[in-house]
């Protein structure tokens, strides 16, 4: 089974710098695994914090559960060293922030997150001038 992107939070990329991408497991529920599958995620005000050395998602919305489930908040498995380099670059004004949702080679849901740092409002215009541009070379050939 090949890795099939299900959902993707496109605005990570506009309003932030990536600087470091990790896959992880996340913990479901059976009704959200199925919701999921059928692409029914989304991520508009997520972020990922730490709790008690645990790294938690926080306001992802699956729809179809019941109004309780919305904004829960879910356990993202990763290993302990990855968690200590996460939890370190926080310090230094970045933030965790879910990026993709896909299934693995297995069959299994990974969720990816990124260690990125917000942009300015110049920055954001620099990108957009940039990706004009690259769309205007494409164009030529």
């Amino acid at each position: 089974m090949k890795n099939s992107v299900h959902i993707e939070n496109r605005k990570v990329r506009h309003d932030y710098f990536i600087e470091d991408t990790y896959t992880c497991g996340i913990m479901l529920t059976g009704p959200e695994v199925k919701m999921i599958r059928q692409g029914k995620m989304s991520f508009p005000d997520s972020f990922c914090y730490f709790k008690n050395g645990e790294l938690f998602l926080k306001n992802s919305q699956i729809q179809g559960i019941g109004n309780d489930n919305i904004g829960r908040e879910r356990k993202l498995l990763l290993k302990k060293k990855e968690l200590q380099k996460l939890e370190s670059n926080l310090i230094k004004g970045y933030s965790i922030l879910p990026y993709k949702v896909f299934t693995n080679e297995t069959g299994l849901i990974k969720i990816e997150i990124v260690l990125a740092k917000g942009k300015k409002l110049y920055d954001k215009r620099n990108s957009i001038k940039e990706r004009d541009l690259d769309r205007e070379m494409e164009k030529q050939f």
